[in-house]
């Protein structure tokens, strides 16, 4: 333990800095800081930014940064990716939870991909059955779902070839919820022979069908399933039907664990009336996380003129299809926190209001920072194999 003691000449009044020290070689360490006078005063920030900035430079002297760390952080995105990685596996090998379970190796995906392949920003990958987009396959043949929408994509579900003519009309009412977003389905299913049968064969040919279960590695004996409309509605909506074909023929195991990084999260989203949303944010963009996450810096040059391509410093740690952590690297300079605040509609005046401690605080210098949070109900959830935290908290409300 290693404490550092800033202290005002002026006054008595410290800041105090207890440093956790970590054997060489680790990435993470803790910074932890105490205000002796709970007020505060402008002095005392100046200390702090004094005492995170020695306490870099302290880790420095005890790990020097490597190439590829451009820039030293109180807890550097890549550090804290490694920290966590090597401390997962801790969680997941012991003797109460491990015993005859299977793990997957983790990896990082980002946001556009897992929404692309999964159709979730927290995609469970203890089983495949990806989402294929098909539109180029199935369009030009008059099939108004097809037609009349932007986007076209299915899933192909192993084995449920055999499903009957109830189930099938079953799985249509299930898609046709107004909570799962969707404007239809259509299924094909492959036979023998390669031979199909759909619920659109006066539109398709054979041909048509040999394509589409072409592009997506359907084989005798599998189900295809097909939506269409908005894109990014229809890839929820194919999420969620992946997920429950996924439960209905036994893929989402409690004996298995598959840990995935998401990242590069969009920054912003643009708001056409979310109900969850008050009435001020439509017609508007508001943050994907918060107003203080940091762009990826690539990114920058896309912040006035094309925010929606934008992405953040974003990342989460998802098990199972469950978002276990999230954090993000936050932005650090006043110029920056204020081209946010303007894409996001405040004027200078309402920003000031709101944020001007914040802005204020920029002018005497923060080095970059970001953190992580856990759910650690969440994390016992998977650990125990429940579908509800409830089951895990000891006084749910």
């Amino acid at each position: 333990m290693v404490s550092i003691f800033v202290e005002s000449s002026e006054s008595s009044d410290k800041l105090v800095a207890e440093v956790v020290a970590v054997s060489p070689g680790m990435d993470l360490a803790v910074l932890k800081l105490e205000d002796e006078n709970p007020t505060g005063s402008m002095k005392d920030r100046m200390a702090r930014s004094l005492v995170e900035r020695a306490f870099l430079r302290m880790c420095r002297e005890q790990r020097p940064v490597r190439r590829e760390e451009s820039q030293p952080e109180i807890v550097q995105r890549a550090g804290a990716f490694r920290g966590i990685d090597r401390a997962i596996p801790h969680f997941l090998a012991t003797r109460e939870f491990s015993r005859g379970k299977q793990r997957r190796e983790r990896r990082a995906l980002p946001h556009a991909e897992a929404m692309l392949k999964y159709g979730s920003d927290k995609p469970d990958t203890r089983f495949d059955m990806r989402i294929v987009e098909i539109k180029n396959e199935l369009s030009g043949k008059s099939f108004p779902l097809i037609e009349l929408s932007e986007y076209a994509a299915g899933i192909c579900v192993n084995g449920a070839g055999d499903y009957t003519r109830k189930q099938l009309d079953e799985l249509i009412e299930w898609a046709k919820r107004p909570q799962l977003g969707g404007q239809g389905l259509l299924y094909c299913r492959v036979l023998e022979a390669n031979t199909y049968k759909s619920s659109a064969d006066k539109f398709y040919t054979h041909s048509d069908w040999a394509l589409v279960a072409q592009k997506m590695n359907a084989q005798p004996g599998d189900l295809i399933l097909i939506m269409a409309g908005p894109t990014a509605k229809t890839q929820k909506a194919l999420g969620e039907l992946r997920l429950e074909m996924g439960q209905r023929f036994g893929l989402r195991s409690s004996e298995k664990y598959a840990c995935l990084w998401v990242t590069d999260f969009p920054l912003l989203e643009w708001n056409e009336g979310d109900p969850n949303l008050p009435d001020s944010f439509k017609g508007r963009w508001h943050a994907k996380h918060h107003p203080f996450t940091a762009p990826k810096p690539e990114d920058l040059p896309l912040l006035k003129e094309r925010p929606g391509e934008v992405r953040a410093n974003a990342y989460d740690l998802v098990i199972n299809g469950v978002e276990i952590g999230g954090g993000s690297i936050r932005i650090h300079n006043a110029e920056l926190q204020g081209l946010t605040f303007e894409t996001l509609g405040f004027t200078k005046e309402s920003a000031a209001q709101q944020f001007g401690f914040l802005m204020h605080a920029f002018t005497y210098g923060a080095p970059p920072h970001g953190g992580i949070a856990f759910g650690l109900d969440r994390l016992c959830a998977v650990l125990t194999g429940t579908e509800s935290i409830r089951d895990v908290i000891a006084f749910p409300k």
